[in-house]
């Protein structure tokens, strides 16, 4: 999934926003007028011809159907069976997962239909956020693409994401040609060993939504009084999603990948100092002294542990 925090629908992503969201408190959240975006418009577009095409039909479709699905992820934590429910109602999306094995878990997460992760060099540029979303994710990454695939038996297209350095994983996504809906993801390492597949097995009859979506809504940062002095390449930092209450996190992308930082005074306990695997994500944690006062910083992200380790150790608080 953003997605990583991109707006992308996929299970990881959902299952990671939602836990972030349960611990947000208070907003500052603001929304301009946006512009609306017709579900049935892209229903009839052509069949894309060009990666860029199939990168920005992806990003829109997340926010164009309703449909059921069943899926699995696997990772370093095991098997995982997945219940999929995502629903759009009067502008806005309900992504629920439901785990199917163990113990009965369901998580929840709304947003508004159409916002998307901001990549946008100017307010002025002219591009749609789905354009300035691929052209982002193509300037860090080179993107093939395989015509002839097929996934939950429906047709699908794959699409290869190799990163021009050493910062970030290679990803791969498989997008259901009919729909243009994101029916699998693989994420591997800077070896090429796969870290986690998630992929949907069985899509029930996806239905296009009766009506528009938000092209364009807009968000204001949170100010904070701290920030990273070193990201990877590309990696921007992100708006809080409209209607979500403000926390003491900053969110940064570089399309595909998301690290989320959060700084936090130490009045408990705390982690320990270090790298923390947490499955297919990793938290690098950082404990500082500043004058009379003692700081956890994390950094918790699908990134090389070197580089959130980096990123978390670069954390300077403002004065």
């Amino acid at each position: 999934m953003v997605t990583a925090r991109c707006a992308l629908w996929g299970g990881r992503l959902a299952l990671t926003l939602s836990l972030l969201s349960a611990s947000l408190h208070s907003s500052f959240v603001t929304a301009d007028t946006p512009t609306v975006l017709s579900c049935a418009e892209v229903a009839e577009q052509q069949t894309p011809a060009t990666t860029q095409a199939w990168l920005e039909l992806a990003l829109v479709a997340g926010h164009c159907y309703d449909f059921q699905a069943r899926a699995v992820a696997i990772d370093a934590l095991g098997v995982r069976t997945l219940a999929l429910s995502h629903l759009i109602r009067d502008g806005v999306r309900q992504q629920v997962v439901q785990h199917l094995d163990g113990p009965s878990v369901s998580i929840e997460r709304r947003s508004i239909a159409g916002y998307m992760a901001r990549f946008t060099p100017e307010v002025n540029s002219g591009l749609k956020a789905s354009e300035a979303w691929a052209q982002h994710v193509a300037s860090y990454y080179d993107i093939s693409l395989q015509e002839d695939a097929r996934v939950a038996g429906r047709d699908a297209v794959q699409l290869r994401f190799s990163p021009r350095d050493q910062q970030r994983y290679y990803h791969a996504w498989w997008v259901d040609k009919e729909t243009g809906l994101l029916l699998k993801h693989v994420m591997s390492d800077r070896q090429e060993r796969v870290l986690e597949t998630f992929q949907i097995t069985q899509l029930h009859s996806p239905k296009l939504y009766d009506g528009g979506v938000a092209d364009d809504v807009s968000a204001e940062q949170a100010d904070h009084s701290w920030h990273a002095q070193w990201l990877p390449e590309g990696f921007v930092a992100q708006p809080q999603d409209p209607g979500q209450p403000v926390s003491n996190q900053r969110v940064y992308s570089d399309g595909l990948a998301a690290v989320s930082l959060f700084v936090n005074p130490i009045e408990q306990s705390v982690l320990k100092e270090g790298i923390h695997p947490l499955g297919v994500s990793t938290a690098a944690v950082a404990l500082v002294s500043e004058g009379d006062q003692r700081w956890q910083w994390i950094a918790i992200g699908e990134l090389p542990s070197d580089m959130l380790q980096r990123i978390v150790q670069s954390v300077r608080i403002e004065p």
